[in-house]
């Protein structure tokens, strides 16, 4: 027995070494960085200051963290409106419609990101072919500003992210027992009231792990809204990035860094409450 327990102890020590090295450790030099002096030109002075945590909240970069929220809220809302129907619907198809589906979801992921964004600027821009299609149905008269707005980065956000959204979904409605739903409809529930007593509450975990899934890269995928949205959309990942290369304030970069962090994990730590109270309530 202590000699299972020794080769068991023995194969995960990489695991651990591999996350103290590469997880906890960045983590901390980050949380050290942010508490540094910025030194000018480059590097950084170790005297401890709390003036890159004061600088956040200075009205602008207050303002990113809002206009971060506020997209990865609209980006969330969306992506769960599209997703949940698209991923509940996929769960009762036939095992081969099942797997068309599921190569359907995969094949985008076969080509880099950053590639199928640039496809859709040829789709967006003025002379693009949705403006082009939209004119030759008559529905405008003139070509839309599609491209660098708004809207335009909230759709490369949904295009990125709803399939995390359908998978998580999907793995949550196949596990579930569909007999319960036709028993809550044979006790007198309609449709709609056996959706929301059982079929709402057996998939809400496959819910709850998309939209995680979806608001915490959409807080940091600044490159969306650099190519879509023409540096017109600045997220808190664009401003570390920024402090980073251009202004090689590497503190404050840190310091933003550690808040967006604290925010996630606050994100999570709220996820786990939430999942755990509704596993507690489908046991009763």
């Amino acid at each position: 027995m202590k000699k299972k327990k020794n080769l068991w102890s023995f194969a995960v020590l990489p695991l651990y070494l591999f996350t103290l090295v590469f997880v906890v450790g960045p983590l901390v030099y980050m949380a050290a960085i942010s508490f540094a002096t910025n030194k000018e030109g480059y590097g950084v002075l170790w005297r401890f200051t709390t003036e890159n945590y004061r600088k956040i909240l200075d009205p602008v970069y207050l303002e990113t963290f809002q206009q971060s929220l506020k997209l990865a809220f609209s980006s969330t809302l969306s992506i769960m409106l599209l997703g949940y129907p698209f991923g509940y619907f996929m769960a009762k198809l036939s095992d081969r419609r099942k797997k068309r589906m599921m190569l359907l979801l995969v094949i985008p992921f076969w080509v880099n990101s950053l590639i199928r964004l640039y496809g859709w600027i040829i789709i967006l821009q003025t002379k693009g072919a949705l403006n082009g299609f939209l004119l030759k149905l008559g529905l405008i008269e003139k070509p839309l500003k599609m491209l660098y707005s708004y809207p335009a980065v909230l759709l490369g956000m949904i295009y990125t992210l709803l399939p995390f959204m359908i998978l998580s979904v999907y793995s949550s409605a196949e596990k579930m027992d569909w007999s319960l739903v036709e028993a809550a409809m044979d006790l007198g529930a309609t449709p709609a009231q056996a959706f929301f007593s059982v079929t709402l509450k057996m998939t809400l975990p496959g819910l709850l792990s998309g939209m995680i899934l979806t608001f915490i890269p959409s807080m940091g995928l600044f490159f969306i809204a650099d190519i879509l949205g023409g540096n017109k959309i600045v997220l808190v990942g664009s401003l570390i990035q920024d402090q980073m290369s251009r202004g090689s304030n590497w503190p404050f970069a840190a310091a933003l860094a550690v808040i967006l962090t604290f925010l996630t994990t606050l994100i999570i730590y709220l996820y786990r409450k939430i999942t755990h109270v509704s596993e507690l309530e489908g046991l009763y």
